[in-house]
C-alpha cells in the first residue's frame, strides 16, 4: 500500500468537518429517519465540494426525493447526512436511488451471488490501508457511480475521511498543462496497492484471479462528466500505472506532479465521522482517503457502491 501523504488541515470550528476555507461555518443538523417529508436541504460546508443534507426520510425515499437528491449530489460532490443510523436494508434502499448497487471483483470471485457489502474494520492488529489518494476500481470498465459509506463504530479521535475535488484541480491547471492533459491516456492497472492485502487476506488464487481476470485498462487522462458535463481530471492514485506511449521517465514526471497537485487544500473536504452518519460522494470527480490518524483505535464502516456507466469518453 502506498503510504499517506501528510497534509495541512486547517480545523473548522466544528470538529466534525473542515476544508481549507474557515469562513464556511453552519449549524449541527441532524437527519433522522423518519423526520419529515419536505424536500431535502443541503447546506455547502467545503470551499468547492461537501454539503450536509436535512430533511431525509430514508424510510421513505420517493423517486422526487431520490431525483433531487442525484442532482445534490452533482451538485457538492460529497453529501453527508448526520446521525441516521441506516441499517443495511436502508442503506441498499438508498443507494438504489442512484443505480443498480455493484458487487465487487474479490467478492465475486468468493460468491458469485454474493453480496454488495465492503466492511472495513481497523484494529491494532489489522491498521488503516486506505490513507493514499485514490477514486474506486478505475481498472474494471464499469468504474462506481456513486460510493456510500455508514459509519458504524468510530474512534474517539481521528477516523476522518478526506475527498479532493477533481473538477476544481482540472480548473486550476494553465491552459497549456489543460490542453497537455486533455491529449493523453493514462494506463490504469490493480497494482500492488490492492494485491499485497488481497494476498494477506484472502490468499495468493484470490490476487491471481484478480490479475488473470483485470488486465490494464485505458483511460483518458481527462474526461467529461457524462451528467454535469465538466471536464475533470481522472486521478487515481497507486492504479495509475503510466502515460500510453510516454518514456518512462516522461510519465512518471507527469503522474508525480499530478499527484502532487491535489494535494493542493483548496481542492479538499473533510469530514470526521460520528457513529450512524451516512456520506455519499461521485466517484467520477473526486478522490478520497480514509485518514490513519486514528490508528491503534478501532473503527468500523460500511461501504456498497453504485454501478456506473462502461468506460465514458474523454472529452
Amino acid at each position: 500500500m502506498e503510504k499517506g501523504i501528510a497534509i495541512d488541515i486547517n480545523r473548522h470550528s466544528d470538529p466534525h468537518h473542515y476544508s481549507h476555507n474557515d469562513s464556511h461555518h453552519h449549524s449541527t443538523m441532524t437527519a433522522t429517519m423518519t423526520a419529515t417529508t419536505a424536500t431535502p436541504t443541503a447546506t455547502r460546508i467545503g470551499t468547492t465540494i461537501g454539503a450536509v443534507v436535512e430533511g431525509v426520510d430514508f424510510d421513505n425515499l420517493t423517486p422526487e426525493v431520490a431525483e433531487h437528491l442525484n442532482e445534490l449530489v452533482l451538485e457538492h460532490a460529497v453529501l453527508i447526512f448526520e446521525g441516521v443510523h441506516a441499517s443495511e436494508d436502508q442503506q441498499e434502499r438508498f443507494a438504489r436511488c442512484f443505480g443498480e448497487p455493484y458487487i465487487y471483483p474479490l467478492t465475486r470471485y468468493a460468491n458469485p451471488d454474493g453480496d454488495i457489502w465492503t466492511e472495513f474494520i481497523d484494529t491494532p492488529d489489522s491498521p488503516p490501508e486506505a490513507d493514499v489518494w485514490h477514486t474506486d476500481l478505475t481498472w474494471v470498465p464499469d468504474q462506481p457511480k456513486f460510493g456510500i459509506l455508514s459509519a458504524e463504530e468510530v474512534p474517539e479521535t481521528g477516523g476522518d475521511t478526506m475527498w479532493a475535488d477533481l473538477y476544481a484541480a482540472y480548473d486550476s491547471l494553465s491552459p497549456v498543462m489543460q490542453e497537455i492533459c486533455e491529449n493523453l491516456n493514462v494506463m490504469h492497472q490493480i497494482g500492488r496497492n490492492v494485491l499485497d492485502p488481497v494476498e494477506r487476506n484472502a490468499g495468493f488464487a484470490a490476487a491471481a484471479f484478480l490479475r488473470d481476470n483485470y488486465p490494464e485498462i485505458k483511460h483518458p487522462l481527462v474526461r467529461t462528466h457524462p451528467e454535469t458535463g465538466r471536464k475533470v481530471l481522472l486521478l487515481a492514485g497507486g492504479f495509475m500505472k503510466c502515460v500510453e506511449g510516454m518514456h518512462p521517465e516522461e510519465s512518471d514526471l507527469v503522474l508525480k506532479y499530478l499527484r502532487n497537485h491535489i494535494n493542493d487544500p483548496n481542492f479538499h473536504f473533510g469530514w470526521r465521522w460520528k457513529k450512524g452518519d451516512l456520506g455519499i460522494w461521485d466517484e467520477r470527480c473526486t478522490n478520497h482517503r480514509g485518514l490513519a490518524n486514528h490508528y491503534p483505535q478501532y473503527r468500523k464502516m460500511r461501504r456498497c457502491t453504485v454501478r456506473g456507466s462502461k468506460q465514458f469518453s474523454g472529452i
